[in-house]
Order: C-alpha cells, then structure tokens, then sequence
C-alpha cells in the first residue's frame, strides 16, 4: 500500500464506487446513498431495491489488519448469537469483511433508534445489563491482533507520538511535555491501585451516540474500536454531572451490571485515568490522520497555541482529580 492511499485513503470512493462495492456482494442498490457522520472510517446508508436500506462501512486503510476486523466481527456476532442487542456485519457469501479494489468494507442492517436517556436511573439499569452481559462473554477469550486499552499504548505511545511532530507550538512544548508525564505518572498509580485490572473484550467506546434506544430498549452500535480493557471502560464514558449525579448513574449501571457479572469496585480507581488516556489518545489520533484532507478541514484549530494551552490546562485538572478518593456508588 502506498503512501499516498494512506494520506488520501478515500480518494476514490465516490458514489459510484461505494454501489459497485455494496453490489459486488449482492445488495442491489436504488441509488439512494447519504453519507453518515464518521471520521475514522467512511459509513453510507444505502437504499435497497428490495426495499429498506443497509449501512455500508468502508474501513480506513492502514488502521486494523484483516485479522483484526474479523475477530471484532466474530465477538459481534457471537454476542447477537446470545441475544444480546448489537448490530453485527452482515454475513454475505460466507464472508463479514469484503474487498473492492483497495478498499475493505462490511455491511450491516440499518438499526433506528434515539439517543438513551441516561439521566434516568431505569435506563441506565437496562443498559447496565446489557454490559454486564457483553462483558460475560468479552471475558471468555482475549484479542489476538488489537493492542489493548493500556496506559503504554494510548498514554505513552500518543505521547511520544506527539512529542516527535511539530504540532505543539514551541513555546508551549516544554509545559506540555512536563504536565503529559505528571498525568502518565498519576495514570500508572491508579493502575497500580486498581490490582492492575483485568483486561477483557469491551466496546471500548460506549458513550451515549454509540445507544439507540428502542421501546424494547438499547442496541450498542459501533464495535470499531473494542478492545481489551478494564470493564469500567465501558461504563465511566455513561457518566455525567456533579459527583452526586454521578455516583446515582454508577449505582444504577452497576445494578444491572451485576445481576450477570460481578464487578471489582477497584476497577472505579481507573475512571479518572482512562478519561487522561483518552485525552492524550485524541490528540494524537488528529495528528496521526493529519494527512487525511479531511481532518485539516475539521480541525483547523489544531497545532493553534488555545488549543494546546485548553490541553495544558485539562491534563492538570486532571492530575489533581487523579489524587481525589475514587468515585463510589451511592
């Protein structure tokens, strides 16, 4: 693959070529396509002439191996094969993961939905078991070709990563440099803290957009990023408001969580770290897809001195909250 497919991997995925791909593998398509929301990858709703639509999701070249997004795509659909609500590729010809031209791509059903509202304590119940029961099945077997959800691979690797471009403003470099240690020194004791926790199958990025919720309830779209990690990954992202409001949430996921799988309360020690390795995570996920036109396009404030001060300042409100007691239950 050359360089120049990675710095413009979607350069020649036009319409055109998105229905030739979809129609290699059967769907006929009506021509109806609107492009969804999605930086990482690029996601089509397709009409069919059958009727309905399907979700054509064309994979960044360079990111996952093959190997990679087959094994997510076998969690999916081990975990829709337990009645779990997820939405899983579509198996076509024997095959999840399909090849057009240079591009990799998998279709998946449509699935409509709202936004949950996580506010209340019912619906954080009934999501709650539902993680409890992805994360009963996560635990059964590991991933073979995704790096983990750790501190030395979204702390120190976005760090160093970072540290090794010219994005950070000169003058700013230093002080970034000294707090993004402090707070990877504050992310390896809670490590320590939390009996270095367990690492398991999770969704990896269950925040609200990744629910729709149904009357019969939620499905968790949006596997892309799993991972091995600790399982309050996938609860702290479903978190908000003062600690109080907090601490209600917690309690009512974990009500449900546990009516199919107990969970360590040390594993709490982690939000505040987990939250400082997605921020140093995000950072240098923007400059590593700097090449992409799109990001340019999307973050044209990135590498600006306000925004490297704003990281500043959130990677020392974060050392101090790292040294605040845990989040507990009510």
């Amino acid at each position: 693959m050359t360089t120049d497919s990675l710095d413009t991997p979607y350069a020649d995925l036009g319409p055109d070529a998105v229905l030739d791909a979809v129609e290699s593998v059967g769907p006929r398509c009506d021509g109806r396509l609107l492009q969804l929301n999605s930086f990482e990858n690029r996601v089509f709703q397709l009409g069919l002439e059958e009727g309905g639509s399907c979700i054509a999701k064309f994979y960044r070249p360079g990111r996952w191996s093959d190997p990679a997004i087959l094994e997510e795509h076998a969690f999916s659909l081990d975990l829709a094969q337990r009645e779990i609500p997820v939405v899983p590729p579509k198996v076509l010809h024997g095959a999840t993961l399909h090849h057009h031209g240079k591009h990799r791509f998998a279709l998946f059903e449509r699935q409509g939905g709202r936004t949950p509202e996580i506010e209340q304590e019912p619906v954080l119940e009934r999501i709650g078991r539902f993680l409890g029961r992805i994360h009963a099945l996560g635990a059964e077997a590991g991933y073979a070709h995704r790096a983990p959800l750790e501190p030395r691979v979204f702390g120190v690797e976005s760090r160093d990563f970072l540290l090794q471009g010219d994005w950070i403003p000169p003058e700013l470099r230093e002080a970034w440099s000294s707090i993004a240690e402090l707070a990877l020194q504050g992310v390896w004791q809670a490590w320590g803290a939390a009996g270095e926790p367990r690492m398991l199958r999770v969704h990896a990025d269950c925040h609200a957009g990744n629910l729709l919720w149904t009357d019969d309830g939620p499905h968790f779209v949006d596997f892309d990023d799993s991972r091995c990690a600790p399982a309050v990954q996938d609860l702290w992202m479903l978190l908000g408001g003062d600690p109080q409001d907090m601490r209600h949430q917690l309690d009512a996921l974990l009500r449900g969580y546990e009516m199919f799988r107990a969970f360590d309360r040390r594993e709490l020690r982690l939000v505040e770290a987990l939250r400082t390795l997605r921020l140093l995570h995000y950072s240098a996920w923007i400059a590593r897809r700097w090449q992409d036109p799109a990001f340019p396009a999307a973050f044209p404030w990135f590498g600006s001195a306000r925004y490297w001060q704003d990281r500043i300042l959130e990677l020392r409100e974060q050392v101090a909250l790292m040294q605040d007691p845990p989040l507990l239950a009510a």
